[in-house]
């Protein structure tokens, strides 16, 4: 029968459990609970409405009230959703590494979004939490969520996903692994899972830098934590709702390993999960691969990879970050981010329009083109080129290329040291990079500094 609902609010929750076919679980059965699937993309769509709802049951929130909370990301996003449908104002503080998707779909849906610095910790005035606490005191009448500290977060888990989990595994659980942001959901389901199925084990997954796996494996509560890039989950403190108690074993993925997992749960079971995702997959399969016995084994899609295309389904951005192999040629190769023989970089042709070159640079979000024309390197125009041609008339849009192109170009043999760059850098140039006379690709500054950061890795 077809159901027609009275408000999205009323698709949270209920989401649809997976059977992971094509990975090597070794004796267990793993499945992914796909969390994805909530209305607002998340998991944290669940204490969103629930944060919110038990606020209003307590009189916390009065109408048209402004809320604030600080997140990284997912909460933010179940919390806008709630409070568009309910009419309140939203301020949220994000970290400045969340991906840009994740950003504008904050503000598409109507919250003030307050970005700020992810490098420091708990305590600095500048940590998103702690920003978050400050800016509701300035506001009369705010509410601050606190989803770190807010009972109801850990409660939406235990008294709805909890059960809703036991029972679509039809009570044949035997672990979880599941990661920690605000805790809600580790602290929720130890709850509910300790009467309904004591022996059934929590695992954690937990990105590297994160403080949490040494705690969990050693009893080691470090006050020193690293950065990670994974989205939504690890911390460097215990927020005050944990309760890790019946969490036997944790495992730290690395950012490489949780972006490649995330990548290869698409290509080979077709779930496009965030990196989070990637994380939990990875535990869970390093946690089945241990086992000498069948388990039935879960684990959650906690959110949707439409949120990371521009990042962990970027193959450049995965090569900038050196999580994707490549050929090294041990030559200036090496920096290439958009390599002309692969047909990666973009190009635009002397007598195409100058409309075309603008609309490709933003189309792929940079500042400049080579113009290629018989495979051939003939010019470079950037956005400056094509500003100072359109800016006494907008009709010359329509003119070629070729009228605004600089065809003084500075390049490099591919065989040439990587010093030889920094006198093109210099004067506000980019390096053209040839093997003879054929065109190789671009070297930025950018590409430079990502090449010295991996060196620096390594």
């Amino acid at each position: 029968m077809i159901q027609v609902y009275d408000s999205v609010l009323e698709l949270i929750g209920d989401t649809p459990v997976v059977r992971v076919n094509h990975l090597d679980t070794g004796p267990c059965t793993l499945f992914i609970k796909m969390e994805s699937q909530n209305p607002g993309g998340s998991v944290k769509d669940r204490i969103g409405l629930k944060m919110i709802e038990d606020a209003e049951k307590s009189g916390l929130i009065s109408p048209g009230a402004t809320l604030v909370e600080g997140t990284a990301g997912n909460t933010g996003l179940g919390l806008a959703l709630v409070a568009a449908q309910k009419g309140y104002e939203l301020t949220l503080v994000i970290p400045d590494k969340m991906s840009r998707e994740k950003i504008s779909n904050l503000r598409a849906m109507g919250a003030k979004v307050v970005l700020t610095r992810s490098d420091v910790a708990k305590g600095h005035p500048e940590y998103y939490q702690d920003l978050a606490c400050s800016i509701a005191e300035d506001i009369d009448g705010a509410f601050f969520i606190n989803q770190f500290g807010n009972e109801s977060n850990p409660k939406a888990h235990e008294e709805l996903t909890g059960p809703e989990i036991w029972e679509q595994m039809g009570h044949n659980l035997d672990a979880i692994v599941l990661g920690v942001g605000s805790s809600g959901t580790i602290t929720g389901l130890s709850r509910y899972f300790e009467h309904a199925a004591p022996d059934l084990e929590l695992v954690l997954a937990d990105p590297v830098g994160s403080i949490l796996a040494e705690y969990i494996n050693d009893g080691v509560l470090s006050d020193k934590s690293a950065s990670w890039l994974v989205e939504g989950i690890g911390e460097d403190f215990l927020p005050i709702i944990s309760d890790f108690s019946r969490v036997t074993r944790a495992y730290a993925i690395s950012d490489r390993d949780s972006m490649l997992t995330g990548r290869e749960l698409l290509a080979r079971e077709g779930i496009l999960g965030g990196s989070s995702t990637g994380t939990l997959v990875a535990a869970a399969l390093k946690y089945c691969r241990e086992q000498s016995e069948h388990k039935n084994v879960l684990t959650f899609a906690c959110d949707t990879g439409n949120r990371y295309l521009s990042k962990m389904y970027n193959d450049f951005w995965m090569r900038d970050q050196g999580f994707l192999q490549y050929s090294q040629h041990g030559d200036l190769r090496d920096l290439i981010a958009r390599p002309f023989e692969s047909n990666d970089t973009i190009t635009v042709g002397p007598d195409e329009p100058l409309a075309n070159a603008y609309s490709r640079m933003k189309l792929y979000d940079v500042s400049q083109l080579p113009v290629i024309e018989d495979r051939n390197i003939v010019g470079f125009i950037d956005e400056s080129d094509v500003l100072l041609a359109v800016a006494q008339s907008n009709e010359r849009f329509d003119d070629p290329v070729s009228s605004a192109m600089v065809t003084e170009l500075a390049s490099v043999q591919v065989k040439d040291p990587v010093d030889e760059l920094m006198p093109i850098f210099s004067k506000d140039y980019v390096a053209i990079v040839k093997d003879g006379e054929r065109f190789l690709g671009l070297i930025t500054r950018v590409d430079l500094l990502n090449y010295l950061r991996r060196k620096a890795d390594q």
